[in-house]
């Protein structure tokens, strides 16, 4: 069975390591605050957020705590709150070791798109730019194919880039894939999908 969105979040957070200060894109990315767990992980937000918890139980959201993607989120003992300028020093100056994005395509050479579809309307291209080009790792999570059912690792994208050669690792529902020379190369299937189905899912090369 493909891992649902909640699975590949745990995957991601799994990929976390103690002392890292992290950086969640929104969509499936956000739902990795839920499952760091023990670790000391200390996670970053562009609107000027440092240290988020998990998301709030039911009746609990305060409208006040956000993230990036105006979720509402939960405070820490040890958060901190500051101006964009300043979360954005963070980001350019080298402070953030791993940022997990979301993505509409990536490239077998780490290309990575994933802020606009030509032709519909965005309200701009947040802080991904800035977040591929400063953190230390860039981990992409996604579904591996679209909702027509093609392929979104591919041997070029086709969407406005926001990075070239960024991404490192990718997590879909289907297993981990990383990054390497000549393409990419399977690192870990989901439980029960076989090494041929993510073969046949995957428009970009696949290395042994």
């Amino acid at each position: 069975m493909p891992w649902d969105r909640n699975q590949m979040a745990a995957r991601a957070a799994e990929e976390l390591e103690d002392g890292w200060y992290v950086n969640l894109g929104i969509g499936i990315p956000t739902l990795v605050a839920n499952y760091v767990g023990d670790k000391d992980i200390t996670l970053q937000s562009e609107n000027g957020m440092l240290g988020m918890g998990p998301f709030p139980y039911e009746g609990e959201e305060d409208p006040d705590l956000i993230n990036a993607g105006k979720q509402t989120i939960t405070e820490l003992n040890r958060t901190a709150y500051f101006d964009s300028a300043t979360s954005f020093g963070m980001i350019r100056g080298g402070k953030i070791a791993a940022a997990i994005l979301g993505a509409m395509e990536v490239a077998e050479n780490g290309d990575l798109a994933n802020w606009m579809i030509p032709g519909k309307l965005v309200k701009g291209m947040g802080g991904a730019m800035d977040l591929v080009a400063g953190v230390g790792r860039v981990i992409v999570v996604m579904d591996h194919t679209n909702k027509h059912g093609d392929s979104k690792l591919l041997k070029e994208c086709t969407l406005p880039l926001t990075g070239t050669g960024v991404v490192d690792r990718i997590i879909t529902n289907l297993g981990v894939l990383d990054v390497v020379e000549g393409g990419l190369k399977i690192v870990e299937t989901a439980e029960g999908v076989t090494e041929d189905e993510i073969r046949a899912a995957t428009e970009a090369t696949i290395v042994n």
